[in-house]
């Protein structure tokens, strides 16, 4: 049965009060669909259909719900079941839940956890948001260096049940510094009786806790590690971050990153922290209003840049019929441009530093780019207005097209240079300065040779 289908099984029997059959419909399901169909209904719904979900299945659901209806429901929950649900999940998602609490429910739990695990919360949601701190988990398998390979083992037997993941075990001293690490295939394959010391590797990839959410994904991605030990000003480890969890940082901001290009951000560094479809009229409005009014005063320029060539339009009517064509071509360029720019500086491939021979690259490209357009323009311009005017057009378009494209690669390293977001140069932006620069670039051009005296 498709997801839709169950969903709209799910819901007809919550709104006939059958909540036996409507649990029936979702316990067989895996945990990812059972969340989204929780997030199809109510919140009052949803938490009594999660009620009904086995004890120990309960937060592994819980997990997989959108940040928004994970508070929602929590908001609902008596003191127990909150106490219950902290005490069952995972540490990092615990405490990213705890920072979206009120003060007054924190309060409430806290008295309710164990001691190891209200300073673990604590702990975790002390990072600030966006920060390696903030993603990472503290369930991990630490071990000293002269255990045993057989002693190991047996450790991490009992620590497994806690753990985020087994396969890469962290070697520590008695201060918590990070002195190597080992994986369980190399424990599987070594010598029963050797220490850790022996087969453990020394060099480790680990990252800063107060270091950028993104510095950990691109680590986890550029040496394909399972998780990324992280550690404190002191060197001393306080947290793993997860494979998966790099996954969502990533996708994240490859979201923000669109939402930028496309100048959705409400500012330069904004984003939407609830889903579309939840969010409300008032924040989508706040979300798209500023960059438009911005772009409103900045098309200006345009208008500005035609009203002084105006008796040239009004003695070449025919230019006006190109206009259109060729500032969206330019603006088109810039947008593809950016765009690639933007993605070659997130993920590593391109610096700063980088920017002149970039130039010349995209000029290159530019040029064959104007050339082809040039070629397909300049039969219109000929049907149109003759030679002349075929000439103004193919002229123009090889010249707004490199210009675009300049302009579309450009802004990307000097928004880096100024520590902004690349993805801040959005293609609404980029079209806007293009459409001026277009303007005046075709009409002064039409403005030399149309009124270039005949030979």
């Amino acid at each position: 049965m498709e997801l839709d289908t169950i969903i709209q099984a799910t819901q007809r029997a919550v709104a006939r009060n059958d909540w036996k059959n409507a649990s029936n419909i979702i316990n067989g399901l895996p945990y990812p669909d059972i969340a989204t169909v929780l997030g199809h209904v109510s919140t009052e719904e949803a938490l009594q259909l999660l009620r009904r979900c086995q004890q120990d299945k309960q937060s592994i659901i819980f997990g997989y719900l959108e940040p928004s209806i994970q508070s929602s429901i929590a908001q609902l929950m008596n003191r127990s079941e909150l106490t219950a649900l902290f005490e069952k999940m995972d540490h990092d998602e615990r405490a990213d839940l705890y920072n979206r609490l009120s003060e007054e429910e924190r309060q409430s739990i806290l008295p309710g956890l164990a001691h190891a695990e209200r300073e673990d919360i604590r702990n975790l949601a002390s990072y600030e948001e966006g920060t390696i701190g903030a993603i990472m988990t503290s369930a991990y398998v630490s071990l000293h260096a002269d255990l045993t390979v057989t002693e190991a083992l047996e450790r991490i037997r009992l620590e497994a049940p806690d753990a985020e993941t087994i396969y890469q075990i962290y070697i520590i001293d008695k201060q918590r510094h990070l002195e190597g690490t080992a994986s369980l295939r190399d424990l599987l394959l070594a010598n029963q009786q050797a220490t850790l010391r022996d087969i453990m590797v020394k060099e480790v990839i680990h990252a800063r806790a107060d270091e950028d959410q993104n510095e950990a994904a691109t680590q986890i991605a550029h040496y394909d590690l399972l998780a990324l030990p992280v550690v404190d000003d002191q060197q001393r480890m306080v947290g793993i971050v997860t494979h998966d969890d790099a996954l969502d940082v990533a996708q994240e901001e490859s979201a923000e990153d669109q939402m930028r290009l496309g100048a959705v951000t409400g500012q330069i560094g904004g984003k939407l922290n609830v889903s579309l479809k939840d969010a409300s009229i008032w924040l989508l409005y706040r979300m798209r209003v500023f960059w438009l009014v911005v772009l409103v005063f900045g098309n200006i320029f345009s208008g500005a840049g035609i009203a002084h060539f105006e008796e040239l339009i009004e003695s070449m009517v025919t230019l006006v019929f190109f206009l259109p064509l060729l500032v969206d071509s330019g603006g088109n360029a810039g947008s593809q441009s950016a765009t690639l720019m933007v993605r070659a500086l997130a993920t590593g491939d391109v610096r700063g530093r980088d920017w002149f021979s970039m130039l010349g690259k995209e000029i290159s490209v530019a040029l064959l780019l104007g050339l082809s357009m040039a070629l397909a323009v300049s039969v219109i311009g000929v049907y149109r207005g003759g030679i002349n005017i075929a000439l103004v057009v193919s002229l123009t378009m090889v010249i707004i097209v490199i210009v675009g494209s300049v302009i579309g690669m450009s802004l990307p390293f000097l928004f880096t240079k100024f520590k902004l977001d690349p993805a801040s140069a959005s293609a609404p932006l980029i079209t806007s300065i293009c459409d001026a620069t277009g303007v005046l670039i075709y009409f002064n051009i039409a403005s030399m040779i149309l009124e270039m005296p005949a030979v």
